[in-house]
């Protein structure tokens, strides 16, 4: 119960947090849609920078399995940095799209709020109108970045496998091991990689459309 107080505690103090941060950020004149904006920025980055760091794993570890002679110890240090390196990327991500994921989720709440606030019918179902479309261009969007997202665990597992193995085996019989399992990885690897391209893809559209209907 304790652990649970606590957590509830956290969540709490994270929310109050931001909705202060958003609060100042207003006064200075940023809003929370120019904020929703950059973050789906940020996190579109975020989303190469772990494309690059899967890229990377992957290219190490084809190099270890057609390793024909030399330090093997050398080489499962490197294929190590690359899962950390991997893994800190995807945490990465992860918070990212939280982050996007609060804002919008306060922006939407906040112009829910103000419809009521109208005085003019039309200018109520106009607004009304452009925030469900707003809504429905941010669910297809947060669909595909955790749809991406949820592709990176199995891939980080399997990396960790394989590096793990090599950590105690670091011989011929290691690298012919992995070797079998090499194929079903790269297919990983590589769908994981199209799932960040539909989602940056997604990103570069949602950003668009939320700075032409700003303009």
């Amino acid at each position: 119960m304790k652990r649970f107080t606590l957590a509830a505690a956290l969540c709490i103090s994270l929310a109050g947090c931001q909705t202060a941060y958003y609060s100042a950020m207003e006064k200075v004149g940023v809003h929370k849609r120019e904020i929703l904006v950059d973050r789906v920025e940020a996190t579109k980055e975020s989303q190469q920078e772990s494309q690059e760091e899967f890229q990377s794993a992957l290219e190490r570890l084809t190099t270890l399995i057609n390793f024909d002679g030399g330090e093997l110890q050398s080489a499962y240090e490197q294929l190590n940095d690359d899962y950390e390196s991997s893994l800190s990327a995807a945490n990465d991500v992860s918070g990212n799209i939280n982050k996007v994921e609060d804002v919008a989720e306060a922006l939407f709440s906040e112009w829910e709020d103000e419809l009521t606030q109208y005085s003019s019918a039309a200018l109520k179902r106009e607004s009304e109108k452009k925030l469900k479309q707003t809504q429905r261009q941010f669910n297809k969007l947060l669909r595909s970045m955790r749809s991406s997202e949820d592709k990176m665990q199995p891939v980080l597992s399997s990396l960790k496998d394989n590096v793990l193995y090599l950590k105690h085996n670091l011989n011929a019989q290691a690298i012919a091991a992995i070797r079998g399992e090499f194929k079903s990885l790269k297919s990983d690897i590589q769908s994981l990689i199209d799932d960040m391209n539909r989602s940056i893809a997604d990103s570069n559209k949602f950003i668009e459309q939320m700075n032409s209907s700003n303009t």
